[in-house]
């Protein structure tokens, strides 16, 4: 299904990846750095890595699943995403960025004290290995069944590159490579649709509105409507939660000031807002080219509509565009694996590892700490991955939901309202979460398709689908409105404060409201950054430019052009930034002119 040139183009992204920790191993001078870049990364740099931590894989497969069997319901989701960052956007985002910590644990610290820093550091930790093991293992699976590659050298590479990754370059790295994985998936999306387009079985936009089932765009005709409206409620509701909690704050720990954070949240939302509408083009189109996705698909049995992207791309695209689309593909969970390593990393060096067992720690042998914990959770994370072979039956989608509904939602709902509500006891963190999980199992033991009928007074037996989507609804705002619940009874039975704890939560609020100025950091590396992601940029795209000397078509080479020559154009662009914020810090002269550029070009990555 692959040519050799897709090959070689998957083999310069992997090669390309390892180089960006190398070449960001020498922003990383302390433990600040290496969690959260020293609170000095632009906007731009921290919203586009919001959007693709938030991303991953599952769009272009478990997504693009729901996409090939329903039609447009899946923008649900994104809307969801789109509205979650608007309100970081309006409220969430600045705030986070306030805290002034190094790791969203530090937060929950000085917001709910010591215990609970430890009882969600030690969720966190080993949850988020176990989650990166299953989408790194469900990662491995699809492309072993569609593209023949070997499971455990997938899951073994994947790994060993991000791990390597995140070491060497800590969280400018991670960023950044999230930055580059943008601009690589963006445009090859773009094409994708495009192509998908212009298949001959679809004749157009104009086709693929007439051919496509009706189901697609009339929701209500594959599932009640009681069902689809509590549905699509718990998504935007889940989408809210997950996107602004205090774990989730780490997105905006990195920017420079609290407008820079503002700005991060809606780059991400608009990102959420238009991709969706390029994105599940293909998947559509395969339902109408490839209505039994099955016998294309053989290896992967039940869950052969997750190929549904992956197979139209195939048919349309050229040689050595479908390596851009794997390797966009390796991108999405590459970018959900070295962010949440870094941070589970962090997680454990400042909030475990210093306090608890080296409270005199050197920032020095914290730092050291740090790399060791990121190498031993990256191996941990493949050695999950490569046990999790029972997870084979199970369809991404409705994972990705459930484990969001039972088990992320409980844990994520008191680091909201923890950042709202004030008077909440130091015990309202910790059993809101334990109320939260037992509402989940007892919702996951109970709930039958029997239950929801006598409950509704329905005749009609419940579909498969229709039971799912019960499940999942039933456990978010089940869980949603009993955590709050619990939330709030705890500041009535526990409403009255030591002097002690009253001081410390109006501490962290009083922090957590004032704006964080772009100089109140020490050290500036705005231009490093656009000279060094600049440089990076005019690789990849001068790389995605030369395949157009692969004996393609002319559409095949214009595609080429098209995504190689807009990376290059971004390069460009940020080059031109570095100048001109040269230029601004100094009297315009000629001499002087000539200093900046000469300080442009000899620039060599290091921060200012």
């Amino acid at each position: 299904m692959l040519s050799t040139y897709d090959y070689c183009v998957i083999a310069f992204y992997f090669v390309f990846m390892l180089a960006i920790g190398w070449v960001f191993k020498k922003f990383c001078n302390n433990t600040s750095d290496y969690f959260r870049g020293g609170g000095k990364m632009q906007w731009w740099m921290a919203g586009c890595s919001a959007f693709m931590v938030a991303f991953s894989a599952w769009t272009f497969t478990g997504a693009a699943s729901k996409a090939y069997m329903d039609g447009t319901i899946i923008l649900v989701v994104f809307i969801g995403n789109t509205i979650g960052f608007f309100i970081n956007f309006l409220w969430f985002a600045p705030r986070f960025r306030q805290m002034r910590v190094i790791t969203p644990m530090q937060a929950v610290r000085e917001r709910f004290g010591p215990g609970n820093e430890q009882f969600f550091t030690w969720l966190q930790v080993p949850l988020g290995i176990l989650y990166a093991g299953i989408w790194l293992n469900g990662l491995g699976i699809f492309l072993a069944a569609v593209f023949g590659f070997n499971l455990q050298t997938t899951i073994i590479v994947v790994g060993t590159v991000v791990m390597i990754m995140s070491v060497t370059g800590g969280s400018w790295a991670v960023v950044a490579s999230d930055f580059m994985q943008v601009l690589i998936l963006m445009p090859v999306s773009i094409v994708a649709a495009v192509l998908a387009l212009n298949h001959p079985a679809i004749g157009g936009l104009g086709g693929f509105f007439d051919k496509l089932p009706k189901s697609h765009f009339d929701w209500t005709i594959l599932e009640r409507t009681d069902i689809l409206f509590f549905w699509i409620v718990a998504v935007i509701l889940q989408k809210f939660v997950s996107t602004n909690n205090l774990l989730d704050s780490s997105r905006y720990l990195c920017v420079k000031d609290s407008k820079q954070a503002k700005k991060a949240a809606l780059l991400a939302s608009i990102m959420f807002l238009i991709g969706p509408l390029v994105w599940f083009i293909p998947p559509m189109v395969s339902t109408i080219v490839f209505p039994d996705l099955a016998a294309v698909f053989p290896k992967l049995g039940a869950k052969a509509s997750e190929a549904a992207y992956v197979a139209i791309s195939l048919d349309t695209m050229p040689m050595g565009m479908a390596g851009l689309l794997v390797s966009g593909i390796f991108a999405a969970t590459m970018s959900s694996m070295d962010s949440g390593l870094n941070r589970n990393a962090g997680i454990f060096v400042k909030n475990f590892y210093q306090p608890v067992l080296r409270r005199d720690a050197s920032d020095k042998e914290l730092l050291k700490a740090g790399k060791a914990t990121t190498c031993v959770f990256g191996m941990l994370v493949v050695l999950a991955a490569l046990n999790f072979s029972h997870l084979k039956g199970l369809g991404l989608f409705d994972l990705m939901l459930q484990f969001g509904a039972l088990v992320a939602l409980p844990y994520s709902i008191p680091l909201v309202l923890g950042v709202i509500v004030k008077k909440a006891p130091r015990w309202a963190g910790w059993t809101t979460v334990l109320v939260g999980l037992a509402v989940s199992l007892v919702i996951k033991l109970a709930l039958t398709p029997e239950l929801i009928q006598d409950t509704f007074g329905w005749a009609k037996s419940l579909s498969t689908r229709e039971f799912k989507d019960c499940v999942f609804a039933v456990s978010v705002i089940g869980n949603a409105i009993i955590g709050c619940a619990w939330f709030m009874l705890t500041c009535v039975i526990d409403g009255k404060h030591s002097k002690e704890y009253k001081a410390q939560i109006n501490a962290f609020f009083a922090k957590a409201d004032r704006p964080v100025l772009p100089d109140e950091e020490s050290g500036d590396t705005d231009v490093s950054q656009c000279v060094v992601l600049g440089r990076m940029c005019l690789c990849y795209g001068g790389f995605i430019i030369l395949l157009t000397l692969i004996p393609n078509s002319l559409s095949g080479r214009i595609a080429f052009i098209f995504c190689g020559g807009l990376i290059a154009i971004i390069g460009l662009l940020l080059l031109k930034s570095a100048k001109l914020q040269l230029k601004d810090r100094q009297p315009v002269t000629k001499e002087k002119q000539e200093t900046n550029e000469s300080m442009v070009e000899l620039t060599d990555g290091q921060p200012d």
